[in-house]
């Protein structure tokens, strides 16, 4: 029998799917949904930019449903905390335990992330916690699981990597200052196909397009910052 029910924290991407794989495997944890910030004014993932369609087919070939947190289009800190409050307390009523997650070594958004759900009774689970990142995307691909990657910061990626599938040639092809998982956001992906699917998703590579975004910096300082982004057409 199950120990947790849990919420887990999907973003659509790679490392979102395999810590999930991990955690459809494990006996301690039921996993009741998946939850994941849409952003309301253009109705895509946030930061990934995949379509809401795309996000409705990966949680029906993956079997659970998906609980949907709509963010503005560029929230303040506070807005994000205020609007992830509430949406944790009514989590937290229907007797959930752990909120999981697909993170890997970045030690402040780990303390972040706890910190916010020990506010509200919850507790965070981070399956795929300090492995290598090497190995963690090796794995995935020997698993079986397709991704593309959807979007990359431009001062570290050129545009030719959006639209990419990530295997061992694409995994050569990276910088030796990009993280294998871009696990330091250097870029971020859309998972189509795996051990977790049914089927896999269907889609076509649509435009390609170039945006920059205000970036808050340690100092409070604001700061532009480019990435390329992929359009992804359901079909």
């Amino acid at each position: 029998m199950k120990q947790h029910k849990a919420i887990f924290n999907w973003s659509g991407g790679k490392d979102s799917a395999l810590a999930l794989y991990h955690i459809l495997n494990d006996e301690k944890f039921d996993v009741t949904q998946l939850v994941t910030t849409v952003n309301s004014k253009f109705n895509r993932i946030s930061m990934h930019g995949v379509r809401n369609e795309l996000l409705t087919a990966q949680g029906k070939e993956i079997g659970l449903p998906i609980q949907r947190i709509l963010l503005p289009e560029t929230p303040s800190m506070e807005d994000y905390d205020a609007i992830m409050k509430r949406q944790l307390i009514e989590i937290n009523k229907q007797k959930i335990t752990h909120s999981i997650f697909g993170d890997i070594f970045l030690e402040d958004l780990r303390t972040y992330r706890e910190t916010r759900l020990k506010e509200v009774g919850l507790q965070g689970y981070f399956p795929l916690w300090k492995r290598n990142t090497t190995e963690l995307v090796n794995e995935f691909i020997d698993l079986g699981f397709k991704t593309m990657i959807v979007c990359c910061k431009a001062e570290l990626l050129g545009s030719e990597f959006t639209g990419r599938v990530i295997d061992k040639e694409l995994l050569k092809d990276l910088p030796k200052n990009v993280d294998p998982c871009g696990e330091n956001g250097e870029f971020h992906t859309f998972v189509f196909d795996g051990p977790i699917f049914k089927n896999p998703i269907q889609f076509k590579i649509g435009e390609k397009t170039y945006k920059e975004y205000e970036i808050s910096k340690d100092d409070n300082s604001k700061k532009e910052s480019g990435f390329h982004f992929c359009d992804l057409i359901p079909v």
